[in-house]
């Protein structure tokens, strides 16, 4: 009944209804925090139905063009205003998760506009909406927005969750980026080691959000010269993510970029050659060949080898 399976593939075998096959593979019975972890994504998953399940599922995978099918399939049927607004939001993460962030902001802000005319302006709905529109000024280096949407995430969230619940650790985490992109260093790690304690205590060992926070602690450490620090927080998030995510999610170009960084700074140019060339790897097979984040992708490998 709660046997664990690891997404193999996914593939659409209608054009005109949602209708996916899944390819499942079995995953080791004694695989304890695989179990864990898919608890806890079931637990995430309570409430909704089966294919607004199914797009979460879609995004936490990096599967984001299947993932934007189905939710507008989704919206374009939807009646009432809280379904429209979720699924807005869903596709504005999903565009946010690509690095479209111009167009993430206008859907979110579209959830925004549906959930201040139809709910009660301490929802927790309203704080979810705050924390994605946070992150979204975040990529933009809008910070002083960034963390005014932060706050007001917060302040519901401290109001209707308990002290160690698993949405605070990621506003937290929210916070601790803003700081950091301000240059405040020591804010940031404040605000870390708030989310670690949280994802330490509420979530799995191999949670994804453990890898976030670990990755950003790592981030910090790097910007202020601690190499060895920065590497060590960067293996972490790596062991975490190969534990928990398919080996080509999308998350992963910008694990192995802050370790070939930070093997550069210490003078190790093989190693950080050999990285970045996996993070080039996956940003050209997870986003269009256009994007900016390809071209710094290339321009990281290309300066590496004329240092070698």
């Amino acid at each position: 009944m709660h046997t664990v399976f690891r997404i193999n593939s996914i593939e659409k075998l209608d054009s005109e209804r949602p209708l996916y096959q899944v390819d499942l593979i079995l995953t080791s019975d004694d695989d304890k925090q695989l179990r864990e972890l898919t608890e806890l994504i079931r637990e995430e998953a309570s409430g909704f139905t089966g294919w607004t399940r199914l797009g979460k599922l879609l995004i936490k995978i990096g599967q984001f063009d299947k993932a934007e099918e189905l939710y507008n399939s989704l919206l374009e049927h939807a009646s009432k205003d809280t379904d429209r607004a979720f699924f807005y939001h869903q596709l504005g993460r999903l565009k946010s998760e690509q690095g479209k962030y111009e167009e993430a902001a206008k859907l979110l802000e579209v959830s925004l506009a549906i959930d201040q005319t139809s709910l009660p302006e301490d929802d927790a709905d309203m704080a979810i909406t705050y924390c994605s529109i946070s992150s979204v000024y975040y990529q933009q280096a809008n910070y002083s927005k960034a963390l005014e949407f932060s706050v007001k995430d917060l302040e519901i969230k401290k109001k209707t969750l308990p002290p160690n619940h698993p949405d605070l650790a990621i506003t937290y985490n929210t916070i601790g980026l803003v700081y950091g992109g301000m240059g405040n260093y020591t804010k940031a790690i404040e605000s870390y080691e708030k989310t670690l304690k949280i994802v330490e205590i509420a979530l799995p060992p191999n949670h994804p959000n453990s890898a976030i926070a670990f990755s950003n602690i790592g981030q910090i450490y790097q910007k202020m010269g601690e190499y060895s620090k920065a590497l060590e927080c960067y293996e972490k998030d790596l062991e975490i993510k190969k534990k928990s995510l398919p080996a080509d999610h999308p998350s992963f170009a910008i694990t192995f970029a802050n370790i070939g960084q930070v093997y550069d700074k210490k003078g190790d140019y093989l190693k950080a050659l050999e990285f970045l060339e996996k993070a080039l790897a996956i940003r050209q097979k997870s986003l269009p060949s256009t994007h900016p984040l390809i071209k710094v992708a290339m321009y990281n490998v290309d300066y590496r080898k004329k240092k070698l």
